[in-house]
């Protein structure tokens, strides 16, 4: 029996439920996910995630609690969401090599009340070679992801070193989902 309704398409967001035995439905509506002029990245991805179970609720009337959660990496202030293509993505990797940057996660749940919870993690890239970046982006790996790389995939060779949570980089932060989850009273682990 379905716990929660998640409103997102990410595998790893199922995943990473899964992991923590919350048994859920994925009901997914679509939103504008143009940032607004001047938007911070906290802004943004709180904004999307709220955006993301209010369409949810509006499209499909659940009777359960939903989850939305919404994900960006920021390097030097500006906001790199998923890859457009192969050349955005080489791009991006290309502007991450050698440096710090943090990965923001949002996330919402609307049950009986609405709570909401930020992640930020940072993380260093090692300097990468031309021929990684260009063997990596010739995997599919890195097109639907926030950054153009996978934390928990080929990407992590990448990965010098993070600050932060693990899960959250890949979309959904555990340790604050489940403090959410138990506001609303759903058992974990269970």
């Amino acid at each position: 029996m379905p716990k929660i309704v998640l409103a997102s398409a990410s595998p790893r967001r199922r995943e990473l439920l899964e992991q923590i035995h919350v048994s859920h439905i994925v009901q997914i509506a679509d939103i504008d996910e143009t940032p607004l002029l001047n938007e911070s990245p906290e802004s943004y991805v709180q904004r999307l995630a709220d955006q993301k179970v209010a369409a949810c609720i509006q499209k499909f009337n659940p009777h359960l609690p939903v989850l939305a959660a919404d994900t960006v990496v920021v390097l030097e202030g500006k906001i790199r969401g998923k890859p457009n293509d192969k050349e955005d993505a080489l791009a991006m990797l290309r502007e991450l090599s050698g440096k710090t940057h943090h990965v923001f996660t949002a996330i919402a749940l609307k049950g009986n009340k609405a709570h909401s919870a930020l992640s930020v993690t940072q993380v260093t890239f090692r300097a990468l070679l031309e021929d990684e970046i260009q063997a990596y982006c010739n995997s599919s790996e890195p097109f639907d992801k926030a950054g153009s790389y996978a934390i928990q995939g080929q990407g992590s060779l990448f990965i010098e070193r993070i600050n932060g949570s693990f899960s959250g980089v890949m979309g959904l932060p555990l340790f604050e989902t489940a403090q959410l989850l138990r506001l609303e009273g759903i058992e974990l682990l269970a």
